[in-house]
């Protein structure tokens, strides 16, 4: 809706830089500025064409206005010094961005582009723990923007069963004995192999010699010929990514796939790499086979086998990546910013096998104020019990606000709060910042996503009072044509109007953090508009319960964008 504006704007602007016989730009830079009094588009088209023209902005700027045909979508064109600023006519501007919401507000045309966008992706070797939780939760928001942005997006979840740490799990299977209820009675069986994974690098501190048959069940595995130690492992790690769904599913993250990182040794996919890039004359052997990456200003090499000449997981890897190659326009991998290096080699190496290059998004990683996590030491905080921290605090906080709910009603409140406060606090921030994640931030129902769920729960209250809804949708209403907006319903219009574009700029940036800014500017521009202008009884009552339904449709859809459910009652 807002595009409307914009391309309004850059079209007058053309048609009078043609008049004047003034040469266009490539691009005409417009604006939003920072108070509505100003306009609510400023262009700096004159800065832009002063030293071509050899004039100043102002004479620029008062040529254009001389010519400049004013869009009906725009009330007045203005100066301001060098300025050119944009005043919209917004009872006309309203019935086009109310008229304009629907239930898939948001939602762009199909693209002809296919993503495959990998994320979470943690090893079978325990639950998943705070620190994998940002990976998962931009890369599933990622991929709902995506998605509404138009791209075919397929997200997968990469399985490393070949990997030294769950061959120490199967270790401790055959030698610790393979009841996992032992381990932790009563609990899911990711952390099950959490507790035996803690136990067996204790015993390997004490024993380091342990590290040679860990090693070797590495290479039985890679052979796979023996069946029983096949079934061992494969049973270990679908028993974790078991437990690792159901944590998943509970925080409202989908992949589309998971493939196990061992199909590429079984298939002869990573040998035909390993011959691919002997090929290429970039390789050198020194008891083990890498890639020299000095002549591509890397000084770290890729090592391609082990010295036994099993694989690694960096072969594995490129394996995987040429699969995908082979399959998308465009791969998209979430990762710790401490993947940097891996990845600039895998670029190299892609390269050089004619594949497609990733795309990655590299975040900082979130810490609770008490510190990090260690799987290792056995030290850290499962997404689990974040979880349940989250939903408890938020339950709390509820049956001291609503004494009148019933405990089922509370804890169904409760859930969509504290899944919510997690998502969108991880959500809020730009991948590069590093999180300390604190509860009372995260919680709070003035700043934090539940007061962007109280707005969608208040408008939902208020179309209920009206009497008006049929079958939980607002019935067609006739707005009444005298409609005299004021300041606070045209900062709401104007906000709702931003959505499809936040959604475009989102998508084109690989970031969410925009989009939850929004969320919570469109929050606040309806709770300021709830407070401050009556609905029910006044004299434009209908048209601002249309306001309200679209308010809520919007607030719907963008908790949706983010994985955060929006609750028809706080």
């Amino acid at each position: 809706m807002f595009a409307i504006i914009e391309e309004e704007a850059l079209k007058s602007l053309e048609n009078a830089l043609h008049k004047l016989d003034y040469p266009v730009p490539a691009e005409i830079k417009l604006e939003e500025p920072p108070n509505p009094q100003m306009g609510d588009l400023a262009t700096t088209i004159s800065f832009q064409l002063s030293k071509e023209l050899k004039k100043s902005p102002m004479e620029i700027t008062a040529s254009i206005l001389q010519v400049l045909e004013v869009p009906e979508i725009f009330e007045t064109v203005e100066s301001k010094g060098p300025y050119i600023n944009f005043y919209v006519n917004y009872p006309k501007f309203s019935s086009q961005v109310i008229a304009g919401i629907g239930p898939d507000y948001g939602q762009r045309p199909p693209l002809s582009e296919k993503i495959i966008l990998e994320h979470t992706s943690a090893n079978p070797n325990g639950p998943l723990h705070i620190g994998h939780i940002r990976n998962a939760v931009i890369g599933d928001s990622l991929s709902r923007v995506l998605k509404s942005a138009g791209y075919e997006v397929e997200t997968q979840y990469y399985v490393n069963d070949m990997g030294r740490q769950i061959a120490m799990v199967v270790w401790g299977l055959l030698n610790l004995g393979d009841d996992l209820e032992s381990y932790s009675p009563g609990d899911k069986k990711d952390h099950q192999i959490g507790k035996l994974y803690f136990q067996v690098n204790q015993k390997l501190k004490e024993n380091p010699d342990m590290k040679t048959e860990i090693d070797q069940l590495i290479k039985r595995y890679e052979s796979g010929d023996e069946e029983e130690l096949n079934a061992t492992f494969q049973k270990a790690v679908q028993d974790c990514l078991d437990g690792m769904e159901s944590t998943m599913r509970r925080l409202h993250v989908n992949h589309d796939a998971f493939v196990w990182e061992g199909k590429f040794v079984r298939n002869g996919d990573v040998w035909d790499i390993v011959e691919k890039i002997k090929a290429s004359g970039h390789t050198k052997e020194n008891e083990v086979l890498y890639l020299d990456l000095e002549e591509f200003g890397l000084e770290k090499e890729l090592v391609l086998t082990r010295s036994d000449g099993t694989s690694l997981y960096s072969t594995r890897d490129l394996a995987y990546h040429m699969e995908k190659s082979r399959h998308c326009d465009v791969i998209l991998d979430i990762l710790g910013s401490d993947h940097k290096l891996a990845i600039d080699q895998i670029r190299i190496a892609m390269g050089l096998l004619g594949g497609v290059s990733p795309e990655v998004i590299f975040y900082e990683f979130i810490t609770l104020p008490e510190g990090s996590m260690s799987t290792r030491r056995g030290v850290f905080i499962s997404v689990d019990d974040l979880m349940d921290e989250a939903v408890q605090r938020a339950l709390d906080e509820i049956k001291k606000r609503r004494t009148d709910l019933s405990d089922q009603e509370a804890e169904k409140i409760a859930k969509e709060i504290g899944i919510g406060a997690i998502r969108y606090y991880i959500a809020r921030l730009s991948p590069e910042k590093h999180i300390v994640f604190k509860w009372d931030e995260a919680l709070s129902f003035e700043r934090g996503c539940a007061a962007i769920q109280y707005a969608h729960a208040r408008a939902g209250k208020l179309l209920e009072k009206s009497g008006l809804l049929i079958d939980g949708h607002l019935k067609e209403l006739e707005i009444e044509e005298n409609w005299i907006l004021d300041e606070v319903e045209i900062d709401l219009i104007r906000t709702l109007s931003k959505f499809p574009k936040v959604v475009d700029e989102s998508a084109r940036i690989r970031r969410v953090h925009n989009l939850a800014q929004y969320a919570q500017d469109l929050a606040s521009a309806f709770n300021k508009f709830y407070k401050a202008t009556p609905v029910i009884g006044s004299d434009y009552e209908k048209a601002r319960l249309v306001l309200v339904d679209r308010s809520k449709i919007t607030i719907n859809n963008c908790l949706e964008l983010l994985g955060v459910s929006a609750p028809e009652s706080m």
